[in-house]
């Protein structure tokens, strides 16, 4: 059962039109994908309400992902064939707005909390804002072995975060996230696969930018099956964490 902050359900109240219209103006959003083609017309569409610019990243998609999201008005580009790191890499590269919301391709994130999700840039200058699914609740970190070894690493991650920087973040890895486009461009980011998202909370936190999480729900995703392989990837993860907090 996914563990959710019912204070979660009651923060939409906090939004107000003024707001959605900033986001509008001021959002680029960044979507990777990777044969989406099912998730991402849903992702779009319950998007533009709150922003007029959205990017797709595309992975090279052997469906219709590219074709999908270029009927409903998304500006579509491919990445160079490295993972999802690169993918975002080039969204930071293509975006034009002043902040740069990523979010995936599959639904998994509800579009409805993007305001949530900036209004502390906007409202108190913080540097990037993490959705947190400790707080919000998650449909995909519970259930099976695999989603339990996910989440023990990456509260272990997130804990050694904490200490190393003297925060108080409780997730370190969603690719729900905000940042000001400045700040994503300064940073330096190298990672070419999902440990981009890491990489990028430690080096901003190196920097001294102002980081700042929100509760955001993670849903099961509605489409295929995740990318994401732990056999493959977890040395990397450690490898990249210790890479970038201490050296």
């Amino acid at each position: 059962m996914a563990r959710i902050n019912m204070n979660y359900w009651n923060k939409h109240a906090e939004v107000d039109q003024a707001l959605i219209e900033k986001c509008r103006n001021c959002i680029s959003l960044v979507i990777p994908s990777l044969n989406e083609e099912k998730g991402i017309e849903e992702v779009i569409r319950a998007s533009k309400p709150f922003c007029n610019e959205i990017i797709v990243i595309d992975g090279h998609s052997s469906d219709k992902t590219v074709s999908v999201a270029e009927s409903l008005g998304a500006a579509c580009f491919l990445d160079n064939g490295k993972g999802k790191g690169d993918a975002i890499r080039e969204g930071i590269s293509r975006a034009n707005h002043e902040v740069v919301v990523f979010i995936d391709a599959d639904m998994s994130h509800d579009p409805k909390d993007i305001p949530v999700l900036v209004k502390p840039i906007f409202n108190e200058d913080k540097d990037m804002v993490i959705g947190s699914r400790p707080r919000g609740g998650s449909d995909e970190l519970h259930g099976d072995f695999n989603k339990f070894m996910r989440m023990i690493g990456s509260d272990i991650i997130t804990l050694g975060i904490n200490y190393r920087f003297k925060v108080r973040m409780t997730d370190s890895q969603n690719g729900f996230r905000a940042i000001k486009r400045v700040v994503a461009k300064d940073l330096g980011l190298a990672e070419n696969i999902t440990t981009i998202e890491q990489e990028m909370l430690i080096k901003a936190l190196k920097k001294g930018f102002k980081v700042d999480e929100v509760p955001t729900h993670e849903y099961a995703r509605k489409y295929g099956e995740s990318h994401i392989k732990l056999s493959r990837v977890s040395l990397r993860y450690v490898y990249s964490w210790l890479k970038y907090m201490f050296f």
